[in-house]
């Protein structure tokens, strides 16, 4: 049988699954915005990547978790996973893959 969580354990959890909450609120309302970052490159026949605007991202990240005493290199990471996601779906917009709405 297993012992009751305590007290503290349970409200730091608590915490976490709210944190946890924000961050996918946050991702959704970020894809939102490369969605119609993606339909403008694809409208105006721009590449999916842009490694130098990636470059000037990955940077200040780093810089962002290193205030945030977070390790750099997780931040990056987290930020390739992201960009990676938002590549592919530029791509696919771009070749009509992936259908886009108004109401974005």
């Amino acid at each position: 049988m297993s012992q009751p969580t305590p007290v503290e354990l349970a409200s730091l959890r608590q915490s976490i699954d709210n944190i946890d909450a924000a961050l996918v609120h946050l991702l959704a309302e970020r894809f939102k915005f490369t969605q119609q970052v993606g339909v403008l490159k694809a409208a105006r026949g721009l590449p999916a990547s842009d490694p130098d605007r990636e470059a000037i991202q990955v940077a200040r990240l780093r810089a962002l978790a290193e205030e945030s005493h977070l390790d750099p290199a997780f931040a990056e990471k987290f930020l390739g996973f992201i960009v990676a996601e938002v590549i592919h779906h530029h791509e696919s917009i771009a070749t009509g893959a992936i259908a886009v709405s108004d109401e974005q």
